[in-house]
């Protein structure tokens, strides 16, 4: 009988049962996973939360296919057609796809050729000649031969015999298991462009005339292939046998439905009927079924792939190193319409606004250089953040001229991602937020903001809209937004915020809380004050003790009556904390940061049938550095003097950039010329990898050398290889070892490497 899904998961997970078991229990009595592998280690066995996600997902997954099975079941038990064996082969199915398979033939459907056979009387006539193929099948058809049964005559009764056979052949689930694992391993899917369409689907001219297996077809080239298809410039189909194949050949796929039931050429009378028959079967119906299954798989795990690249992108992104809480100015640039300017406060308070015109038409250079002096000088700014859109070098140049005119103030800039930045402006949150605002002023105090804390920030705007993913607007959009969304309420939890600052959105994505309950706090928070301490969160309308359990340890307050309320000790286990102090004589506010003391101190010393190792050892880490911040160090990148464009780029120039994006294929870099250079995956390092991420994340400051320029079609080539031959390396592996080469060097056509490998996905980005 079917195992429980806690021993499946077990299995799958390679954990014990129990940690299942405890795990599921804890979500089902809605506990979040930040929650679950912060504070609930000793209940599930310290499953971490990329363990607790998989759960989780397929926790989902398993109780669909369960539910499914039940209905299955039920289904042909009241056909009367359940066997003993056909019950154990439902039970043992294990996913979707085999289970469906056994269900085919018991499934209702709309009358069919097979079953209009049938009700003729057809069937004898079939097992007939497939148990006997001696027989002539015209002279045994003629006896079935009825008009008043709508079978006319011999040729009818064949049609209806045969159409009997293809459906019974087309429904055996073992054999369509077969037959499906040989077509993914062994298919090829094949694309051609659309006559006429060469001049229109310039950007897809890589796969005109493009084929490779299918199983193992990367993840951004199916879906550059499928978007091509939906877009109507390419012809996209699966391929079983080369195209030169005469059409009487018969295929191995076809020969594999013959040996099953046991048909075979052997020159007897109704051997060619039967072999036709199951050409038929293979061409007219399994094989196009299964075409439009294997190409749906290939978009699912492409999607899969996909999503997961935007998810560690994003993830990256959220937890960028914040530059903190200083004064800063934001500058939107612009030409015609000007540069936006907002001041914010090292709270994010908008202090400021004005509008500048320092370039094209009006290049009043000089009055911008003076009135973004002034609104320094008034507001004490430590920071210039520039958004990297249009004019952003030519605004950044405006910056630096600031900086030299006033060197007494001692102002630093930095270029800043505006992805998303004009999506916040437009929104209802940010039109409530600033009701008397420009919108384009708004993005100016987006984009200081998301310089002194990108978390904050970027948590107000959509995460498909931040735009560090590839395709996706192709993939499951529901999909993705789960998978965003998860990001999201990790990283936020990951860092916690501060209950008397953080924005309604930012609150939102608190373990436990929602949009109601954000919009609550920061109700009561305005209405009464700062809160002193966490427990006062209960006097928050609607928050109850499981809201309180879920949210309290990722809500942090400072100053506060309690030290460990600005630290992520869980209110729960204040008791331990308590238990130190009376053992040492010694105050909380003692206790906190102090170092020494903390080191000295035994964990086991502690714990009780609450609270295990596991919990104690965090605690005494949190005491020790009490709210640290799991965030990296601020740097930033230097965009080099006097390149300004892609026109000023030369091959053979080192460059500082940032990495704004990475995909399965490479990373891609902002060098301040307003498009990101592509560094392919061959020319992140000199060692073979085979993942982008283990050198480079979203965020990083990187130095890269150019090796080819297309200002015509806007593409840049580079590479972190500093040493590489400029021209050589992407495309031939110049500047690596002879085993790195062969390792990580591929030919153009089988993973456009090179320029061809930046022309093929610099539009392909999916912004």
């Amino acid at each position: 009988m079917l195992k429980s899904i806690a021993s499946r998961l077990a299995t799958e997970l390679t954990v014990r049962e129990a940690q299942v078991t405890a795990t599921i229990n804890l979500i089902d009595e809605g506990a979040t996973v930040p929650f679950i592998a912060r504070y609930r280690k000793e209940v599930t066995g310290g499953l971490d939360d990329t363990q607790l996600r998989l759960l989780a997902e397929r926790l989902v997954y398993l109780r669909e296919l369960d539910d499914r099975r039940v209905t299955i079941l039920k289904s042909i038990a009241e056909q009367e057609k359940l066997t003993p064996q056909l019950e154990s082969a439902l039970y043992a199915a294990d996913n979707k796809t085999t289970l469906e398979d056994l269900y085919l033939p018991y499934k209702p459907k709309r009358r069919t050729k097979a079953q209009i056979a049938r009700e003729a009387g057809l069937e004898p006539l079939a097992d007939s000649l497939l148990v006997d193929p001696t027989q002539v099948p015209e002279t045994l058809a003629a006896g079935y031969a009825d008009a008043d049964k709508g079978v006319a005559d011999a040729k009818a009764a064949l049609d209806g015999a045969r159409a009997i056979l293809i459906e019974r052949f087309a429904e055996d689930a073992a054999l369509l298991g077969r037959l499906r694992d040989k077509l993914w391993n062994e298919g090829e899917l094949a694309a051609t462009v659309v006559a006429g369409k060469e001049l229109e689907g310039a950007k897809f001219a890589d796969y005109f005339a493009h084929r490779e297996p299918l199983k193992s077809t990367p993840s951004h080239r199916a879906l550059a292939l499928l978007r091509g298809r939906n877009e109507g410039i390419l012809s996209v189909a699966l391929k079983y046998q080369p195209d030169d194949t005469p059409i009487t050949q018969r295929s191995a796929y076809e020969e594999l439905i013959a040996a099953q039931f046991g048909i075979k050429d052997a020159g007897r009378a109704a051997d060619k009927w039967l072999l036709d028959g199951v050409r038929l079967c293979w061409r007219a119906k399994i094989f196009l079924s299964l075409e439009l299954e294997l190409v749906s798989k290939l978009k699912d795990a492409a999607d899969a792939e996909a999503i997961k690249v935007f998810a560690a992108n994003l993830h990256d992104l959220l937890l960028a190193a914040p530059a903190g809480p200083r004064a800063t100015i934001g500058l939107d640039p612009g030409l015609r319409t000007g540069v936006k300017v907002a001041v914010v406060d090292n709270t994010g308070k908008l202090l400021d606004t004005a509008t500048i015109y320092p370039h094209e038409p009006r290049r009043d250079w000089e009055r911008s250089v003076a009135i973004l002096g002034a609104l320094a000088h008034k507001h004490q700014v430590e920071l210039v953040a520039i958004g990297n859109g249009t004019a952003s070098r030519e605004t950044d140049k405006l910056a630096q001229d600031v900086i030299k005119a006033f060197p007494q103030l001692n102002l630093t800039k930095i270029v800043v991602s505006e992805a998303g930045a004009s999506v916040y402006s437009a929104s209802e949150l940010a039109a409530k937020e600033f009701p008397e605002l420009d919108v384009s002023l708004r993005g100016a105090v987006s984009i200081a903001r998301r310089l002194q804390d990108p978390l904050a920030e970027l948590v107000k705007i959509d995460p498909k809209s931040i735009g560090v993913g590839q395709y996706q607007h192709d993939v499951n959009q529901s999909q993705l937004a789960k998978s965003l969304d998860a990001v999201v309420e990790d990283c936020v939890n990951a860092v916690g915020v501060d209950v008397n600052m953080a924005s309604v959105p930012l609150l939102t994505r608190i373990s436990g809380l929602n949009s109601t309950l954000a919009a609550n706090i920061v109700a009561h928070r305005d209405a009464n004050g700062a809160f002193k301490s966490r427990k006062e969160l209960l006097k928050v309308s609607r928050l109850g003790e499981k809201t309180f359990e879920q949210a309290a340890g990722f809500l942090r307050i400072s100053n506060g009556d309690n030290p460990l309320d600005a630290s992520s000790v869980h209110p729960e286990a204040y008791p331990v904390v308590e238990q130190i102090v009376s053992k040492t004589g010694r105050a909380v506010k003692q206790i906190v940061g102090d170092s020494v003391f903390i080191k000295g101190l035994r964990a086991s010393d502690y714990t009780d049938e609450r609270f295990g190792l596991p919990t104690v050892m965090d605690i005494l880490k949190e005491l020790d550095k009490p709210g640290r911040d799991p965030r990296p160090e601020f740097k930033t990148a230097t965009f080099q003097d006097g390149v300004e464009s892609l026109k000023d780029l030369q091959p053979g120039m080192v460059l500082e950039g940032v990495v704004t994006n990475v995909a399965n294929f490479g990373a891609f870099v902002d060098i301040g010329v307003h498009q990101d250079g592509l560094v392919h995956i061959s020319a992140l390092s000199n060692k073979f990898i085979d993942d982008p991420r283990k050198v480079v994340k979203a965020g990083d400051v990187v130095k890269v050398k150019v090796l080819e320029v297309d200002v015509s079609r806007k593409r840049v080539a580079l590479t972190m290889r500093l040493d590489d031959e400029v021209g050589t390396a992407v495309r031939s592996g110049a500047g690596r070892s002879d085993t790195n080469r062969r390792q990580n060097a591929k030919p153009a056509s089988a993973d456009n490497s090179g320029g061809a490998m930046a022309a093929a996905f610099a539009k392909l980005r999916g912004k």
